[in-house]
Order: C-alpha cells, then structure tokens, then sequence
C-alpha cells in the first residue's frame, strides 16, 4: 500500500478534528511551562539514576550483536518539525541502515532475541529521556510517528497532533502497547493503517482536545502499571486514561473541596459577622477557621455519598438544591452535636449555627448554579434595558410547550449560552400570557411579534411550536421577514421520540 494510500485510509477520521474546537482553543502558557519544567526535572534525574541500567543493557547489545547500541529514526514532532527518535537498538546491524518497514511485526527476523526482550519491556524506550530533555519530546503527548507516514496525514489531522510535542507515553501507546502482537502475516501493513493508525490518531487527537496535568498524571501510572509483569496483560479501558483517578479526585472531588471550604468558611465569618450586630459573640478567628474547614469536610464527604461530586453542574436540574440542603443539614447537625456534647467552650447557639447553615447553603447553590443565575440576570437585564441593552444576540421563542423547552435548554445549558439572550416568548394561548415557563417570560401572542422585535431589537426567532400548521409557519415567516429579523425553525424532535417510542410499544405488545 502506498503513502498516498495511506493518507486515503485515515482521511475517514477527520471528522474527528474539529478545527472549532483546537483553533480557538486558549492554551494555558504557565500549564505547559510547568509541563516542561517537570519533563526537564524528570527527564534529568531519570537519565542520572538510570545509567548504570544504560550501561548494562549497552553491553548487553554489543555482546549480542555487532553494530552501534543505539537506533536513530526520523520522526515528525511538534510543529512538524523532523527529529531523530533515540531508542537502544533491537535489529541486526543488516537493517540498521535498511530497516525495510518501519512498523514491527510478530516475530519479526530482524528483531534480535535480547532486542526482543527490551521491546517487551519497553527498555529500547528509556533513551528518548534524552529527547524529552532537548524539548524534542514530551514524558507524555502522542506518540511521534514515522516521518514518511504522519507526512501524509490529512493537514487538519497534523495541524491537531502536532500543536503539542510528542511523548514517550501516550493513551494511544498505552492501549496499543502490544501492537506488534496485533500485525502479522503478510498484509500486516494494510492492517497498521486500516484498523491501528486510525484509531491511535483519534485517541491522540482526544488527548490534545483534553490535556491537563492530571490526564498525564493518569496516563503516566497507567503507563506504569502496565508495564509490571503481572499487569502486562491487564486490560485497560480507555476513560481510565482520560478521566482516571487523579483527574476524577482533582477535577471532582478536591477541587470542590476548596470551594465548599472557602465558601464554609466566609459563610461561618458572614454569620458571625450578622449574629454580633443584635448579639456578643466572640469565639475567635481560629475556631471560626476550624468550624469552616469542618463543615466543608463534612458536606464534601456526604456529597460524595449522595454522589453530588458526579453531577455537572452547568447543566444540572434545580432539584439538585435539595440534596445540597440534605449536606448542609447534615453536616450543621453534627456540628451542632459536636459543639453540644463535646466542645463546649466556647459554646455556639443553635439560631448561629441554623444561620450559619442557610448562608452556606445559599453559598454552594451560588458557586455551582452561577451559569445558570447569570444567564437568568442577563435575561431579566434584557427585559428591562430593552433596546438599550447591548448583550448578546437577543433571541424571541415562539411557542411555550415542550419544543420550547428543548429550545431554551440548547441556548442556555450550551457554549450558546454566551452568545445569545432570551429576551422571552410568545405563544397564541392566552392562559399563558405574564406567565413564566422554563425560566422565561411568556410576554404576549405570535400577534404581538412586530411589537416585540421593535422594542427589544431581536434578530432571531426560534419557531418552537409543536405540531404548527403551514399557515403559521409561513405567517411568523413573513412577519420576521418585515421586520428584518431570522427565523430559525426547530423541528418538532419531541414528537418525532414519542412517535418512535409509540412505535417501539406497539412492537413490543403484538
């Protein structure tokens, strides 16, 4: 098969690179400047401690075999700039210069029997410190790929891939880490970039889409883990290395430790602050400290168990606010307890801790609603400013059913969110009209369009109405086009599942 070839066959994942999302993408400058600081700091120390390891194997691939210890192979790195890879050499010397396929197979002749064993263990590995220490590489980015090879790579795939150095690990490398076992037989090259490099590019492309310190530090004791002996052969899922244990305890569980601890803590000082206007009370900064990282520690342990930490809160149902409250009022019980049979001096009032309990309740519902509360401001802004407010694109629904629904969730609990505001609705059933629904204002009938585009300066309509007719259709159409704004139609989705799922039943009863 041919590069050109090749480039035919993993042109089919390029629906995976999605240009929106890694050219606007803000890289953090001081992540990766700690990144490179770490790679240096490792790199160093791993290549000092590890000499004797070198030397050893060194001697090992020169008593086995003529030729040098180490292998050069030209790779495509960050930026597509070409560099010599550096691993301890496992081929004969006859293939050195003429290594004939890059990609090793499942018994390969060229591979020497002590060669065999480093592949195995990923010792022929250790010297791309090396690399990583001249900022050729990275301890963990996608694996660099034959130069011929990522050449002929579609330019939206190499424009992604190679925004970031390569790395000596990666989740592509960690879930391919026998790959050679994989090829054998002699269309072994078809079925590298047929089935293998499609996949490993689109694993490479989620890493660089989601890289953070603690996606490596997941990708690193994977790494690890795999190469034990009696874990070689373990089987490892790919959400492990993307949103492992250090990215889901950071991400979900310290991260918001802090926040409840600061919130505990301002709430416990708002509240003292409060309670000394109509009463003396003063039980000191540090035990106003303790009693705040005790509450946080308390509400994060029963979110934990209530799972909460698994809740994404931009798009999370208010309900949630209920099962914040069952973590307040736990954790103001014991509190309560504690302060009642236990530490007794200073001794708090229960009206100070209830009072302490509502203000970090009000507190959590802040910082974990607050997309959802500054969407709703920006809202009421717009019905208040009217013309004169400049935020967002100013948005009419017309229709305040279910299909509406769908519509104000796309715009509000989406990267939307920003860039449009909900002015209100409109919809022909009068016992709706002054009503809310949704979080939305219903101000008037479909008659009252005109008026409403003129006063709120909207540009776009959304048709939400289920099941219309062709004569609404076309009459929303014609006003919005009198009046200059766009109208986008949602189609009826809501009908379309309770159609299916009709269906489905139907099926099932017969």
């Amino acid at each position: 098969m041919t590069q050109v070839t090749a480039a035919k066959e993993i042109s089919s994942i390029e629906e995976y690179s999605d240009s929106s999302i890694h050219a606007s993408r803000r890289k953090m400058p001081l992540m990766f400047a700690l990144k490179r600081l770490g790679d240096i700091l490792v790199s160093a120390i791993t290549l000092i401690l590890l000499s004797p390891v070198f030397f050893f194997i060194a001697i090992r691939i020169k008593h086995e075999s003529p030729g040098p210890v180490f292998f050069r192979g030209d790779r495509m790195g960050c930026r597509e700039k070409r560099f010599q890879i550096l691993k301890f050499r496992t081929m004969y010397e006859e293939y050195q210069d003429n290594p004939g396929s890059p990609i090793t197979i499942k018994d390969d002749p060229r591979v020497t029997p002590f060669g065999k064993y480093l592949r195995q263990t990923k010792l022929n590995e250790l010297p791309q410190f090396w690399n990583v220490l001249k900022g050729e590489m990275s301890i963990v980015g996608p694996r660099p790929e034959d130069y011929n090879i990522a050449k002929n790579w579609p330019e939206e795939i190499k424009k992604e891939i190679l925004s970031i150095k390569p790395g000596i690990t990666s989740p592509a490398a960690v879930l391919y880490r026998d790959e050679e076992s994989l090829l054998q037989g002699a269309g072994f090259m078809d079925d590298y970039l047929k089935t293998i490099l499609p996949n490993k590019i689109r694993l490479d492309q989620l890493y660089v889409r989601n890289t953070n310190p603690f996606t490596d530090l997941d990708v690193i004791s994977m790494t690890i883990v795999t190469l034990l002996p009696r874990l070689r052969k373990t089987s490892v899922e790919q959400h492990w290395l993307f949103s492992g244990l250090f990215y889901y305890f950071f991400r979900h569980i310290f991260t918001w430790f802090l926040i409840d601890t600061a919130v505990s803590a301002f709430a416990v000082g708002l509240s003292g602050v409060v309670w000394r206007l109509s009463a003396v009370i003063n039980i000191g900064w540090k035990n106003y400290l303790v009693m705040g990282v005790t509450i946080a520690v308390l509400v994060s342990l029963t979110n934990l168990l209530l799972g909460l930490n698994r809740v994404r809160w931009d798009s999370a149902s208010p309900v949630y606010v209920i099962d914040l409250a069952v973590s307040v009022g736990v954790a103001m019980s014991v509190v309560y307890a504690i302060t009642r049979f236990w530490i007794t001096d200073p001794w708090l009032p229960f009206s100070l801790i209830w009072l302490i309990g509502i203000t970090t309740l009000i507190g959590l519902v802040l910082v974990r609603f607050q997309d959802r509360l500054i969407t709703g401001m920006a809202n009421r802004w717009l019905l208040l400013r009217g013309a004169k407010s400049a935020f967002a694109e100013r948005v009419l629904i017309v229709g305040a059913g279910n299909l509406a629904e769908m519509t104000i969730w796309l715009l509000q609990r989406s990267a939307y969110a920003k860039i449009f505001g909900i002015v209100g609705m409109v919809d022909d059933d009068t016992r709706k009209h002054r009503m809310e629904a949704y979080g939305v204002r219903v101000l008037g009938t479909t008659a009252d369009i005109p008026t409403l585009i003129e006063k709120y300066q909207i540009g776009l309509v959304f048709f939400s109405m289920a099941k219309p007719t062709d004569q609404d259709r076309e009459r929303i159409a014609k006003i919005c086009e009198q009046e200059g704004a766009r109208m986008v139609v949602i189609p009826d989705l809501v009908r379309v599942l309770e159609q299916s799922i009709q269906k489905i039943t139907t099926q099932e009863s017969q």
